[in-house]
């Protein structure tokens, strides 16, 4: 007769038998998926190497590129804004090494620098656009008129044109040095400007930007500083709206006035002044627009093309 404590004993070995079998399964697969594992560990390895390498012989390449385009940069230019005038507007994400770099390249082509307006944060700032279109209505120099728009972007570009861009008909100034001593003051008491030499009036004009604003509110900062260049080609000879890559994308400024057809068509962009080409473009561009012509430059996929035609 078959007792109980031999019914709890085999049912024991039938428990312990399924149990070594797991474990001796579980074995067997955890060593073909940990082969697996470390064969794919070795493939990701040897990927990212490869790409690590094409990473860094790329920025070789484009340190190259930038090297000889730093040399060859003013030869390329020589002569062609001779006997030009242009004044800088940088805006608050400006980088100053491209600000250098360009002011030495229009040197090398003939033309004369002749001061830097500073924009600060609180110019493209949407919450505070009313403030700047009742301090540009308020500050205007009696004689001059505004444009008839109502945003603060085109506002400030029509007042600021008077004073920083000659007649483009007579060559004269459009506002007297008092006058441009007390609108710039007005805009640097309310924060909007930052002071520093006497600026002269010029016949072109470069608003020199940094890459896409960020954050909250970055398309509306976009759509100003675009108005405003806008503008300013408007009231002088010619405009370049010059920014780094990023600032041709649908919320940077650049990309914001390649959108525009009408803006599109007056004022010149360049979307990669970080390098040594892009300065070369912006300085070919504003000779262009001194000849009434305007383009797309650079390499965002909303460029027309790299360089203006070469003439000659």
């Amino acid at each position: 007769m078959i007792s109980l404590r031999y019914h709890i004993i085999s049912i024991a070995a039938v428990f312990l038998a399924l149990a070594l079998g797991v474990v001796l399964g579980s074995t067997a697969i955890s060593d073909r998926l940990l082969s697996g594992l470390s064969s794919n560990r070795a493939e990701l390895s040897r990927q990212v190497s490869n790409l690590q390498a094409e990473r860094n012989a790329l920025r070789a390449q484009l340190t190259d590129a930038d090297a000889f385009g730093t040399a060859v940069g003013p030869r390329v230019v020589s002569g062609a804004l001779r006997g030009r005038t242009v004044v800088l507007v940088t805006t608050a994400d400006a980088n100053p090494a491209d600000r250098d770099a360009l002011s030495g390249l229009i040197t090398s082509a003939g033309g004369t620098v002749t001061g830097e307006l500073q924009l600060t944060d609180a110019f493209t700032d949407p919450t505070r656009s009313d403030q700047l279109s009742e301090l540009s209505t308020r500050l205007l120099p009696a004689g001059l008129r505004l444009p008839t728009a109502a945003d603060a972007g085109t506002l400030a570009g029509g007042l600021l044109g008077s004073l920083l861009l000659v007649n483009p008909h007579n060559g004269k100034a459009q506002a007297t040095p008092t006058e441009t001593t007390a609108v710039l003051a007005g805009l640097g008491d309310g924060g909007f400007v930052r002071l520093g030499t006497q600026v002269q009036p010029a016949q072109l004009v470069v608003v020199l930007t940094g890459g896409a604003p960020h954050g909250n509110g970055s398309g509306d900062r976009a759509g100003i500083l675009a108005r405003f260049a806008t503008q300013l080609d408007r009231s002088g000879g010619g405009a370049v709206l010059a920014g780094r890559p990023g600032s041709a994308d649908g919320n940077g400024p650049i990309g914001v006035v390649r959108a525009d057809t009408a803006a599109a068509s007056v004022l010149s962009t360049v979307d990669d002044v970080s390098t040594a080409s892009g300065r070369v473009v912006t300085v070919l561009a504003l000779a262009e627009q001194a000849q009434g012509h305007a383009g797309r430059y650079g390499t965002g996929s909303n460029a027309q093309a790299v360089v203006p035609a070469v003439q000659g």
